[in-house]
């Protein structure tokens, strides 16, 4: 999907990185080394030319415990940063809590307001509502000076979730088109170290909401609990791989100190794959049974696409059961999407998943006739082929309703490698519903 910041788009289909500038003196990690405007300016230049796609300017410290700071110094702070930045013609993000802060940084020429608050204060909605400015909207429990005394949840996930869901849908309802939305679970804001690492290690959950993710993990707490590594300045390496595992779950915007080592951690991301699941023929089924051996024959197949070398399931739809296509004298269908990582190429996939299908009973006798199993590639990473072993993505992926439901599940607004995006608008045959 498109992430629309001002005059700038990125394609959130391959990370984005946004680079951190602290022009403050007490940030956690960096504070002091670079509140001169020359060397916040030298700084920013390093990070653009190491990869950075985005520069984003702080100058109020929002560390746990951290007090806060009067809107003339935090503008005194920034404001000169950004218009530098901005006038070079870098996309500058402007990292406050405060409506006045940015608005004088719109006015200079930031292109996204990144609100660790949320944008819970109604002059932030109504200023970044008559702006064309990306947002990204931060979940943090309390405030930065109280947040970490006792942070507490029924289930962290489900609640960041459901609050970033909902903070969102409210933003839309205010007038802000929804492409301009990202949001950001806040690891390490109002969280223990292990509610953060709950959060991290489920992005998938958070990409299903169909907003770009950010992944603001660099030198947090969490990697000192996790790793054993007590100075922030130390973090850099296991930040890029935490990075990594982040974007390869779903997040899409990354948030870093250190530009080049998560360049060159995202260097090893694998491409996602979305497969389609479609069973028929239910072999152990009891009679009345179908539909829960229908099920199985699903499950066994996702149990096989496990043991597949370097490849790793992200996240897998519900059942839905779907009249049958094209084909119609035969019985209804049960179907699921799964998404993986993987760094098997595409034919060669192809040819693992015809093993599985075989492994599973698959007869090909009739063209989209009955079938125990049937696993197609919709879609492959940015690949697009036109062969006649494998085209991708698949020619009637988006005419098939148990193909476009399942993968709006897992990714709303998916846009597929040929730049169509998944939605219902062309679907003609195989009505399904979610079970």
């Amino acid at each position: 999907m498109i992430w629309r910041c001002s005059t700038y788009e990125f394609d959130t289909r391959m990370p984005i990185l946004m680079g951190i500038l602290n022009v403050t003196p007490d940030s956690f990690s960096d504070g002091g080394a670079h509140d001169s405007l020359d060397a916040a300016i030298a700084h920013a230049e390093r990070m653009l030319d190491e990869g950075a796609h985005i520069i984003d300017v702080g100058g109020e410290s929002t560390r746990p415990g951290a007090a806060p700071v009067t809107e003339a110094d935090e503008l005194a702070r920034v404001v000169p940063a950004v218009r530098e930045l901005a006038q070079r013609g870098v996309c500058v993000s402007i990292d406050t809590r405060h409506a006045a802060v940015a608005e004088a940084c719109l006015d200079a020429g930031a292109a996204v307001v990144n609100d660790v608050s949320g944008f819970r204060d109604p002059a932030m909605v109504g200023l970044v509502r008559d702006r064309a400015c990306g947002l990204v909207v931060m979940h943090m429990q309390g405030e930065p000076a109280t947040m970490q005394d006792a942070p507490a949840y029924d289930d962290v996930v489900a609640d960041v979730r459901n609050w970033l869901r909902d903070r969102a849908a409210s933003l839309e309802e205010a007038g802000i088109a929804r492409d301009r939305i990202c949001i950001d679970p806040g690891p390490g804001f109002g969280k223990t170290p292990q509610q953060t690492l709950d959060l991290v290690r489920n992005f998938q959950e958070f990409a299903r909401l169909g907003y770009p993710v950010m992944a603001a993990l660099s030198r947090k707490s969490y990697l000192g609990f996790a790793h054993g590594i007590e100075s922030p300045a130390d973090r850099d390496q296991v930040s890029a791989a935490e990075a990594l595992m982040a974007c390869e779950l779903g997040a899409s915007i990354v948030r870093t100190h250190n530009v080049a080592e998560t360049v060159k951690a995202l260097g090893d991301l694998r491409p996602y794959v979305f497969l389609s699941l479609g069973c028929n023929v239910a072999l152990v089924a009891e009679p009345g049974e179908e539909r829960e051996g229908k099920k199985a024959m699903l499950n066994q197949a996702i149990t096989e696409l496990c043991a597949l070398p370097d490849t790793q399931i992200v996240d897998i739809s519900g059942f839905y059961e779907s009249e049958p296509a094209y084909y119609e004298d035969q019985d209804t269908f049960v179907n699921a999407a799964v998404l993986l990582r993987t760094g098997i190429a595409p034919k060669e996939l192809l040819g693992y998943l015809h093993a599985i299908e075989n492994s599973l009973g698959r007869v090909r006798e009739i063209e989209n006739g009955p079938r125990t199993c049937d696993i197609d590639i919709v879609d492959y990473q940015l690949y697009v082929s036109d062969a006649d072993v494998l085209t991708l993505p698949h020619p009637r992926a988006l005419e098939r309703d148990f193909v476009v439901k399942p993968i709006v599940e897992l990714r709303p607004g998916h846009v597929l490698a040929d730049g169509n995006t998944v939605t219902a608008d062309a679907v003609k045959v195989g009505k399904a519903e979610r079970l």
